[in-house]
């Protein structure tokens, strides 16, 4: 019983004194230090986990001191947790824009596109929210019509619990895909200046193409120490040095 009573004191003590980790940070930016809350940032990430308010911020900091590739990295980073995020979005977008490669991504059907848009319009934290609260009135809809005597609280109450038995599963639904998506470590950003890109894993194979620094590719295979094997938004692939990206 001891036992639990000092961790419990232990994290009512350790709350405060990460907000105070943080509002120290977001001082050092706010005063245009943007190395040091750059810093300060990394170590709060790194003392308490991922945060997307916290990828964010750093972003900000990277972008300032013009480090487009560690800004990408972790505007991708936030989105992965937040995707509904539109000032993620939008810097990320600005970030992107001053990259040398201008990757223009391949045409997706318009329902892949509704649905991503759809997933990514909300939280997971939202979806997840939504979707229990869904259940608890599906439930009482269900209750409504088997104990109910009056004829149309009875309808109003089946039909109701067969609208929430959709909104749930598509809220479950959304929740899943973001969290898979939160899961994935299948994507990487560039941080060399110029790769080459190979068609195969040796650096005596044949050149394909030349990548930079900020670019953000899929990797297909990670299976050898050395080299992975990637695939850019519009398409082309290849492979590249290990050392040369860093994985979302």
């Amino acid at each position: 019983m001891k036992q639990y009573i000092c961790i419990l004191l232990m994290l009512s003590l350790l709350t405060p004194a990460q907000a105070s980790q943080k509002t120290d940070a977001d001082r050092l930016y706010e005063q245009e230090k943007y190395e040091q809350a750059a810093q300060a940032y990394e170590q709060l990430l790194a003392e308490q986990g991922t945060a997307a308010e916290v990828y964010y911020n750093l972003g900000n900091c990277y972008y300032k001191l013009d480090d487009i590739p560690q800004a990408i990295l972790n505007y991708e980073r936030a989105l992965r947790i937040d995707p509904s995020d539109e000032d993620t979005r939008a810097n990320l977008a600005l970030a992107r824009s001053k990259t040398s490669d201008k990757v223009t991504p391949p045409s997706e059907m318009f329902f892949v596109t509704w649905w991503k848009d759809l997933c990514n319009s909300l939280s997971i934290t939202t979806w997840t929210t939504i979707a229990v609260g869904a259940f608890i009135l599906m439930l009482l809809g269900i209750l409504a019509y088997m104990f109910l005597s009056n004829l149309t609280l009875r309808k109003v109450g089946i039909y109701t619990a067969i609208v929430l038995l959709f909104a749930v599963v598509l809220t479950n639904l959304c929740a899943l895909s973001q969290h898979l998506m939160t899961r994935s470590h299948t994507d990487g950003i560039i941080f060399t200046s110029a790769v080459t890109v190979k068609s195969s894993p040796s650096e005596s194979s044949t050149d394909l193409f030349i990548i930079h620094a900020g670019s953000k590719v899929e990797i297909l295979d990670n299976t050898m120490e050395q080299w992975r094997e990637v695939k850019l938004e519009e398409g082309k692939q290849g492979w590249i040095p290990a050392n040369t990206l860093e994985i979302i």
